[in-house]
């Protein structure tokens, strides 16, 4: 009974690239499947205090549904940190304009509250459209998958 338990090093983690498409899927939803691979829990060998996460990038954020009245009733927290310099948005202004930044605070409220969050949340990409600037890492990661 000679077992040990693997612990991977930080020189041999392979980061991933994904990409995920927003449209038509509940934001709540789509934010638990972004977070556990930035976090890594996809991998055989996740452990939780090494950062073992890939890239994700999504997109047709603009595209995000919301279920039942939250489009109306729920609210984007933001303070300054200076009397009165609390601001209330609804999502539904929040999601008119800036629908990226919706889903970065439900991804980022997903994400583990230690130092490991803002090295997993730099991972993520959003994109408002079906456009994106990262079709080169893509095209290195199918390159590499079609040598073998």
């Amino acid at each position: 009974m000679n077992k040990k338990t693997y612990l991977p090093k930080l020189d041999s983690i392979k980061r991933k690239w994904y990409l995920m498409d927003a449209s038509g899927k509940i934001l709540g939803r789509l934010a638990v499947e972004i977070s556990k691979f930035l976090i890594g829990k996809n991998k055989v060998f996740y452990t939780n205090h090494i950062d073992c996460g890939d890239f994700v990038v999504v997109v047709n954020a603009g595209k995000v549904i919301l279920t039942g009245k939250k489009l109306d009733q729920k609210m984007y927290f933001t303070y300054s940190g200076y009397p009165g310099g609390a601001k209330l948005t609804p999502y539904s202004v929040l999601m008119s304009k800036n629908p990226e930044k919706a889903l970065f605070a439900s991804v980022k409220g997903m994400l583990p509250k230690n130092k490991l969050a803002s090295r997993q949340i730099k991972r993520l990409k959003i994109f408002k459209g079906d456009k994106h600037t990262h079709s080169a890492q893509f095209a290195i990661l199918q390159g590499k998958e079609g040598k073998k």
